[in-house]
């Protein structure tokens, strides 16, 4: 008996955290740079003395979906996306290097070069990007950064840091939504990188599909406990007819 019940006790656990992922996709449909997070179900065998007939159903996060964002058209020319696979280069709190889609810059009072969340963006030299003041900024395709000021010559004042992950490896998805190397360390710059200025990348996340995806998981989490219920009368009658013995 108690085989169901741990079976399908796994398989509800699996449904909330599907459901819990594919909840956290959909707040962030709207989210410039957002990277859908993919999850998938699997079955695995307990080990042990007397558990080979017993399965737990797993809900395994398999990575992020690696399709662009729609492009949106600002005009503003610190909003900037990123052309194929490239990524741009930010310092996450912790002080390491970590990458991100989402090409919403700005320039603080002090004059450095940070995300719309204040984090600094690095440059090829994986430091921070200081604008020189009463100066507009603005990027070449191939990140150059280039300062202006009325009356004078632009200057290029550096090269935004964006790096590619090499052909079949992954970023990895942090806590606080960043990405970083598989392996932890710093992935060297792309020369080859470009960039579109005036445009931002949206979310890739698809919010019917989602919604789908939420109602079927939860339609999966039903079915699961309805199977905990049958086992819970099963084991109701099989209690009474030994009682009656």
């Amino acid at each position: 008996m108690d085989r169901i019940i741990y079976t399908t006790m796994t398989g509800a656990n699996a449904a909330m955290q599907r459901q819990t992922v594919l909840a956290n996709n959909l707040a962030n449909a709207t989210t410039t740079g957002f990277r859908e997070e993919l999850t998938t179900f699997r079955s695995v065998p307990l080990e042990g003395f007397g558990s080979s007939t017993r399965v737990f159903g797993l809900d395994a996060t398999s990575g992020y979906s690696e399709e662009t964002g729609t492009a949106i058209v600002t005009g503003k020319p610190t909003d900037v996306m990123a052309k194929g696979n490239a990524w741009f280069t930010v310092q996450a709190l912790d002080g390491l290097e970590a990458y991100t889609r989402n090409g919403a810059l700005e320039v603080t009072e002090q004059g450095q070069l940070v995300t719309a969340n204040g984090l600094p963006v690095l440059d090829e030299g994986g430091g921070a990007i200081d604008v020189p003041q009463n100066t507009t900024v603005s990027f070449g395709v191939d990140g150059t950064i280039v300062a202006s000021q009325d009356g004078e010559e632009p200057i290029a004042i550096g090269r935004l840091k964006m790096v590619t992950p090499p052909l079949g490896e992954r970023l990895v998805r942090g806590d606080d939504g960043l990405f970083r190397g598989a392996d932890g360390n710093p992935l060297p710059a792309d020369p080859d990188a470009r960039l579109v200025d005036g445009v931002l990348e949206g979310s890739n996340v698809n919010a019917v599909e989602t919604m789908v995806g939420m109602i079927a998981a939860s339609r999966q989490f039903e079915q699961q406990m309805k199977l905990l219920t049958t086992a819970e009368n099963n084991d109701k009658s099989a209690a009474q007819l030994l009682s009656m013995n």
